[in-house]
């Protein structure tokens, strides 16, 4: 099956890595095309790509063909349909650009019937549980995530977007103030959606309630924090994590520390060179995992365990850990200001997606 509207796919080789990312995002299909001037296909840019260079350290200000697939599968105009869907069950491909003698760009092949993904594919987790102590009076007379940012609970707007995105099966774990969250949410049928409670009796950490969790055998589980807000396409991250062949995933969102002095490299006694308030980025942890069935074995009944403590043991045991780093908007609602700063972008940014 050919898609329509392919202009919206095409960048040019000059084009910097956020025009990309933004064509990716608008046209919802995971991949631009490069071309030349004559539309000829130099190469592809998969969402993947991106995520991977931005692991490498590229900036969004780089050019397409510096992360660029320079050699992408194609298929010749004419090809018949049928042997384009064994093609892409061969390869495992879903995209793939079909070029006439001169390669230029006809069209772009997609599966026959694309699967979204149904109540039965990925289950969610949202913990919800904690005391939002940070936040202080905000949080004495509801649980952090029944904060309103804009015009609805940090958690609601999560739960919109996720079933928006296919994932109608949820669990929400709660401890403080359990009952208000219980209440507002139900059993999720306002929201087409199954929501379930997982309640933790005793404080359990960012991981530990994940063992009261029924897993779907043979899917991975998507587990979030619930005082954060981001407009990633979770679709997005679980077929990264797929492709990964990891046990667990992690997004990574970037953090960036200047510091305030002109900091000074030497060797021995000598100075070596100067930097003025240099700006120093690294990624940290933005509370979205994706996790294998069998990370269940690495948590202990009953035990307090934070998400750090089981990524560690998996670690620990050799076993593979991927990150996923976020290009889209994403903020944590854990302090003051950050409130205060999601209630200021929350209609610039959701009115948009």
């Amino acid at each position: 099956m050919l898609v329509d509207g392919l202009d919206r796919l095409l960048v040019s080789p000059d084009d910097t890595l956020r025009r990309v990312i933004e064509t990716i995002d608008r046209a919802e299909l995971q991949l631009a095309l490069v071309v030349d001037e004559e539309r000829r296909l130099l190469g592809v840019v998969t969402d993947g790509d991106v995520r991977r260079a931005l692991l490498r350290g590229v900036t969004l200000e780089d050019p397409a063909r510096a992360v660029m697939n320079p050699k992408p599968l194609t298929v010749p105009e004419g090809t018949p349909a049928a042997a384009v869907e064994a093609l892409m069950k061969r390869t495992s491909l879903r995209r793939i650009p079909v070029v006439d003698a001169r390669s230029r760009v006809l069209g772009l092949a997609v599966p026959q019937a694309e699967a979204p993904l149904t109540e039965n594919d990925v289950p969610v987790v949202i913990m919800a549980g904690g005391l939002g102590t940070r936040l202080a009076e905000l949080t004495r007379d509801r649980p952090k995530p029944l904060l309103p940012v804009g015009p609805k609970p940090i958690l609601e707007t999560m739960v919109e977007r996720l079933v928006l995105q296919g994932f109608n099966r949820i669990y929400i774990t709660v401890n403080y103030k359990a009952d208000m969250i219980e209440e507002y949410f139900g059993d999720g049928s306002r929201y087409h959606a199954r929501i379930s409670y997982v309640r933790e009796h005793q404080r359990l950490g960012t991981a530990g309630a994940l063992q009261y969790v029924e897993p779907v055998p043979g899917r991975p589980l998507l587990v979030m924090n619930g005082d954060i807000l981001t407009t990633i396409d979770f679709r997005k991250l679980v077929d990264f994590h797929v492709e990964s062949g990891a046990s667990a995933t992690m997004a990574v969102s970037y953090h960036d520390v200047q510091v305030p002095y002109g900091v000074v490299e030497t060797s021995g006694q000598r100075v070596v060179s100067l930097v003025e308030k240099p700006v120093y980025r690294y990624f940290v942890n933005a509370g979205i995992y994706v996790l294998e069935p069998e990370c269940r074995q690495y948590l202990e009944p009953e035990t307090y365990t934070d998400m750090t403590t089981l990524y560690e043991r998996l670690l620990g045991d050799g076993r593979p850990v991927a990150s996923f780093p976020i290009h889209e908007y994403w903020q944590d609602v854990g302090r003051p200001a950050d409130y205060a700063r999601a209630n200021e972008e929350y209609e610039r940014v959701f009115s948009l997606t």
